[in-house]
Formats: structure tokens, sequence, C-alpha cells
């Protein structure tokens, strides 16, 4: 028996674990929300510590000025204090403790107790208002551990809560030991500064509730605009290309909303050059492939006719050639990188062009006037525009006829003009002679209709014009009006 184990492709099993490895998308409105809430609960928290720190420190500190000042008190009491019925310095600790303590009225969470060693052991005399607190106060245990501990304030659990106590240590002339000891039981104390944090706390959370709710709204308004975007972007096809984002005020996602409708434009204008390049190729090609299927479909044996028939072949092919090429070209000249410009001059510009347009035809060729100066151009472009031109004139007239090529700079513009004296165009033609296979009514041989459009598209390019002055009968000029200097704004969409 053999077992046979099919393994899974590398490849595979990585996309099958890639939606796994994305996880659930957080909303941006729950990011934000969650990051505001986060730095808010942090800072208040950190408030709150420091307000208990501070509260609690402070709350110490009074408790602890409170017994010093008994203390002092007493040892002030102790230096100066007569015997009311001797009128001499105390010098039992009975009498002094009796004396001292007769006139304090301590607090309620307080406790002043005289304390002296007897034959018999600690004897306690104190002073206090509260019933609980007597209790411990004289508590003998409490009192010997307070008075054997070698420091002189300190802190003990006790029943009541705890206590901080401080003991002033005198002796009596008899040479016996007492101790004069001030207790302070905190809960009171530490009990305001808990209900001040918990103030604090409570009024805290409130205010993240009220940031919460908050947070989600502004957050919500400001991301309005990225929603119609991920909106606009999920409802966008290839079919229809013409939603746009309104825009509204001038922060960064007003920003984001126009960079967006400008891509749109780039995407409508690119998907438009590619559907009006298809459906010129479909139409302008159909007809030439139809003529050279027809003449193989019904070729014969004949060599002078298998020889004609490669001939219109051939020539219906190099057709097709010129017409793509043509479309491409077209295609082409929405890209910002269709024309370069740069530096030309005028004159040396004009010259070339006029050599070149020599051996178009057999025509009279006049070289009317020459621009001096430099134009900020494409001198390619310019170059098939006007020699597109020059070629337009030739098909539109008869062999020894005068056709005249010149330029001229002025005003900070360019022009380029070719003049020919043929059957000129119909007032009417003007303003369709350069759509993409138009022709005239008196149109000459050869060409699919292309090369105005092309001269056309070089212009805008340029940020110029193409000019046209005809009269029937009396030939035509067309001239290229081109800006010297390109616009300021076009010469930053190019660097962008």
């Amino acid at each position: 028996m053999t077992n046979t184990t099919t393994t899974e492709p590398a490849a595979t099993r990585s996309f099958a674990r890639l939606p796994g490895r994305r996880g659930t998308r957080i909303p941006a409105r729950a990011q934000i929300m969650g990051w505001l809430l986060l730095v808010l609960v942090v800072v208040l928290l950190a408030v709150i510590l420091i307000v208990h720190s501070f509260l609690y420190n402070d709350a110490n500190d009074q408790v602890t000025a409170s017994m010093e000042q008994e203390a002092h008190e007493f040892v002030t009491f102790a230096e100066r204090g007569r015997d009311p019925v001797t009128g001499q310095l105390f010098t039992a600790p009975e009498q002094l403790f009796n004396s001292y303590l007769s006139r304090q009225y301590p607090d309620r969470d307080e406790a002043l107790i005289g304390v002296w060693e007897t034959p018999t052991g600690l004897r306690p005399l104190s002073q206090e208002q509260d019933d609980e607190i007597d209790r411990f106060a004289k508590d003998q245990a409490l009192l010997h551990q307070i008075v054997a501990d070698p420091n002189n304030y300190g802190w003990l659990d006790t029943p009541a809560g705890q206590m901080q106590w401080l003991k002033v240590r005198t002796e009596s002339e008899q040479g016996g030991r007492a101790w004069f000891v001030v207790e302070r039981y905190t809960a009171a104390a530490m009990a305001d500064a808990d209900r001040t944090v918990q103030l604090l706390l409570l009024v805290s959370g409130l205010g993240v509730v009220i940031a919460a709710l908050s947070s989600w709204v502004v957050a919500g308004l400001i991301l309005a605009p990225v929603r119609a975007v991920r909106q606009a972007a999920a409802e966008i096809s290839e079919h229809d290309l013409t939603r746009r984002i309104p825009v509204e005020g001038r922060d960064d996602i007003a920003a984001l909303a126009d960079q967006f409708n400008a891509m749109l434009d780039r995407l409508e204008g690119a998907f438009r050059i590619q559907r009006q390049f298809v459906d010129d190729a479909g139409h302008e090609l159909r007809t030439p492939i139809t003529i050279v299927r027809g003449n193989l479909e019904l070729l014969g044996d004949d060599p002078a006719e298998r020889e004609e028939v490669v001939r219109l072949c051939t020539d219906e092919l190099d057709r097709m050639t010129r017409i793509v090429n043509d479309l491409l070209m077209l295609a082409k000249a929405d890209r910002p990188d269709f024309v370069t410009p740069a530096p030309v001059s005028l004159a040396e510009l004009t010259s070339d062009i006029e050599a070149k347009v020599r051996s178009l035809a057999d025509r009279r060729w006049v070289l009317d006037d020459i621009g001096e100066g430099e134009a900020l151009v494409d001198e390619q472009r310019i170059t098939q525009a006007m020699v597109q031109l020059a070629q337009n004139a030739v098909q539109h007239t008869e062999p020894g006829s005068e056709i005249r090529i010149g330029s001229s700079l002025a005003d900070g513009a360019a022009r380029l003009w070719v003049t020919d004296h043929g059957p000129g165009i119909e007032p009417a033609e003007v303003s369709k002679i350069f759509d993409r296979f138009t022709h005239g009514s008196s149109h000459g041989k050869g060409g699919a209709g292309l090369g105005l459009a092309i001269v056309k598209a070089i212009a805008d390019a340029h940020h110029g014009r193409v000019r046209v002055v005809s009269r029937p009968g009396e030939g035509a000029t067309f001239a290229l009006e081109l800006p010297a200097a390109p616009p300021h704004n076009a010469t930053e969409e190019t660097t962008a």
C-alpha cells in the first residue's frame, strides 16, 4: 500500500494565508477616537496619581507639623511652667502632665499622653475627645512599644487605623524617666484626600465619556470627505469616470479631494484616449483589411494578376501602418512628455523647416519671413507640425504652385505659417477640419484625415493654437501661434 502526499505550491499557500494575516480592518474614525482617549486617559491617570501623592504628602506634613507644634508647646511649658500651689518649677512628672494636659483641647483624632515610670510599670495620663482613642491611648503594650522605640517618631497600625506618634523625653529630679507622647490617627486626614481623589476620578471619567463622544463626532466630520473619496473610488469603474468629490475648505482633506479629482480627470482622459484609439483604429482599419482579404481570396494563378494584387495589398498595408502611427501619435499627445520644450533659435528652425519641405513635391517654395530671437518649443514636434502643414498644402495645390513659409516673433509669441494658393476652405468647414478622419470638401489625394489633428495636438501641447485664414478660391494660411515661453502654471504642472 502506497501513501501519496500532495504538496501545495508555496505561492498558493502564501496567498491562502494572506487574508488571515490582514485581520480585521479597524475604521480610521475608531482609531482616531481610540488614540485620543488613550492619551487622555494616560494624562488623567498621571494627574490623579500626582494629585493623590501631593494630597497624601500634604496631609502627612500637616499631621507632622501639628504634632511638632504640640511637642514644642510642651517643651516650652516644661521649661517655664510653675506649680500653681508652690510657684516653683515642676519636679514630679505627674504634676507636670496634670497641669499641662488640663489646659489642652486636642482634636478628635488626636491624643496627648504623659507617661512616666513607676515601680509597678508605666503610668499614663492622657487627654483626648474620642472614647475609642482613649482606650487605645492607655494600652500598656502600645505605650511600651512607643517608649522603647529608639526613634522620636514613627507609625503604628492599630484597630483604630494607622497612628503616627511623636515623643519627647523628660526626666524628673527624682531621676525617673517620663515621656510626653502625641498620637495622631491619620484616617480622617487621609479620608479627605481620598474624597478629593474620588471626586477627581469621577470628573475624569465623565470627561473621558464626553471626550469619546466629541472625538467620535469630530472625527466623523473630519473624515467625511475621506469617506466620500472611498465611496467614489468604490463606485468608479471603467465605464463611469464622471463622478467627482465636492471640495470644501482649504485643509489637507480638501487638498486630498482636489488631488483625487485631478487623478480622476487624468484617468478619464486616459480611458477616453484609449476608447477613441480603439474606435478610430477599428473604424479606419476595417476598410483596408477588407480590401486585402477580398483580393487575397480572389487571387488567381495569373502572374500579372498576382503582382497587381500584391502591389494593392502592399499599398493598403502601408496605409494601415500610417494610420496606426498617426493614431499612436495622437494617443501620446496628452502625455506630459509629449513635448520637451527647449530654447530654440526661431530663425534656424524656420530655415531648417524650409529646407526639409522642398523635397516634398514640385512646388515653388518661398521663404516669406524669418523671426529673430529664441522660442521655448520642442524643435522636433514643431518641425513635424510644419512639415504636415506643408504636406497638406501640397495635396491641395498643383505642380509649380507657390507655397510660402515664414515665421515671426513679437509680443512674447512665436508664429510660424504655411500659405498656399489652392482652392481654400469653406467657412463652415474651418472648425471641423482639425477633427480626426475629417476631410474638407476640396481635399486632395492620400491621407486618412489625421494630419491636421496631429498639428492641433502639437499646438495644444505647447499651450498654443492653430489659426486658419482662408477664402474659397483664394488659398489658405495655416499658422501655429505659440507662446515664446510656457505659462507659469504650465511649468508647475510639468514639474509636478
